[in-house]
Formats: structure tokens, C-alpha cells, sequence
């Protein structure tokens, strides 16, 4: 038995977000797809994220499943999808003390601090498979929105990338991500246009990266 639809009206700000958020998807170089949202599903995201739509994290919530931008290379998450989970599950399973808020295509993560972090509350951070550690963006959840959807973050991640990426990228499922051999962490792997790649489930990557920090940490 489902859990039943919860009455999310007092969490739906007449200055919704989501306005503001197509509006930063046009002024995008590439393409941005929104992910229809499961109506059941949004409502009992945005309830258990208990934060108004006047937010970017509420409207992503309630109104769509994800975010598809960047040829694939950024998945920010919603209500959820069939292939994405939603805002809520992703955090419960993954990340006590932090909200994760999307993906990229090689298994990095995006979270907001909530204070298990240790980073800023509040700050979007991003935990990266060259890095395998945290580390601050500079900005909260909307700001992090509008720089993905804008196009202005891409340039962040030009050591990630390698010619020919976007096809790539392009061709996985929501539910995958690229796995690097070397892996990005290590010496050998540094130079990501030498690695061997290879396409597998996002969870795997999420996991194997989890696990490789706690081994070096």
C-alpha cells in the first residue's frame, strides 16, 4: 500500500520558483530538459522536504522529475523519475545531514549542507571522483540552479572533460554515469583523456567512490 498523497497547498508560494527557473533554462547555450514529474510522487517530495515553492528546491520538487542539462553532464533532482530518484530518497539513502541535489555524468555528487558536511550550511557543495572530498561551490541551492541551467558552471568541470564528451555523455541513461580506468584520484588517472571509459550504473559509481575516500581518507 502507497503512502497517501499529503495536502501540500500551504507549501505553494504564489512567487513560485519555477517561473524563474524556465527562465534560466532559455538563457542556456544547449538544450535543458525538464522530466515530467509523477504528481503523487512531487507532492510527497515537497512535503518531506518541508520547504515552500518560493525556493528553487521546492519548485524542482513539485513541479518536475529532474533536470536534464549540459548534453546529459548535470542531473539535478526533483519529484523524481524512473531512472532519477527524487530529492528526498536520494538524501535519505545516500547522505544524512545534507540534501543531494543532483549529479554529474562521471558519479560526482551535489549536496547543501545541512551541517553533515562540515563545509558551510546552506552552501551547495560538490563531492568529486578527482577529489573524493567536499568541497564548497560558493553559493546556495538557486544559485547553483541558475549556474547549471545558464550554462555558467560547464567551464567549472573543463579538467573532467575530454574532446568528444558531449556524445558521450549524451548516449548514457539517467541511471548511469561514466566509469574512468585509471579513476580520476589517482596519478595515473589525471589526464581523463587517456582513460579507458565505460558506461555503469550511477549507484555503482556513487558507491565505489564512497567506498575509495573512505579507504584514503
Amino acid at each position: 500500500m502507497t503512502d497517501p498523497t499529503p495536502d501540500v497547498q500551504h507549501l505553494i508560494d504564489p512567487d513560485d520558483a519555477w517561473t524563474l527557473i524556465q527562465e534560466w533554462a532559455a538563457e542556456s547555450p544547449n538544450p535543458v530538459t525538464f522530466l515530467p514529474a509523477d504528481p503523487d510522487r512531487a507532492a510527497r517530495t515537497l512535503a518531506g522536504l518541508r520547504v515552500s515553492t518560493r525556493s528553487a528546491l521546492g519548485a524542482l520538487a513539485l513541479h518536475c522529475g529532474g533536470v536534464v542539462a549540459d548534453s546529459g553532464w548535470f542531473r539535478l533532482l526533483g519529484g523524481g523519475t524512473d531512472e532519477l530518484p527524487d530529492l528526498m530518497t536520494a538524501s535519505a539513502e545516500r547522505l544524512p545531514g545534507a540534501v543531494v541535489v543532483g549529479y554529474d555524468a562521471l558519479g560526482g555528487t551535489f549536496a547543501v549542507d545541512g551541517g553533515g558536511l562540515r563545509v558551510a550550511p546552506g552552501e551547495v557543495c560538490y563531492f568529486g571522483p578527482d577529489s573524493l572530498s567536499w568541497g564548497g561551490l560558493g553559493g546556495g541551492h538557486g544559485a547553483f540552479v541558475q549556474a547549471v541551467l545558464t550554462g555558467a558552471l560547464g567551464a567549472s568541470f573543463d579538467s573532467l572533460r575530454w574532446p568528444g564528451w558531449q556524445e558521450e555523455v549524451a548516449a548514457l541513461s539517467l541511471d548511469q554515469g561514466l566509469s574512468l580506468w585509471p579513476p580520476p584520484f589517482s596519478d595515473e588517472g589525471r589526464d581523463v583523456a587517456a582513460a579507458s571509459r565505460r558506461p555503469v550504473p550511477i549507484d555503482e559509481l556513487l558507491t565505489f567512490y564512497a567506498q575509495a575516500a573512505a579507504q584514503l581518507g
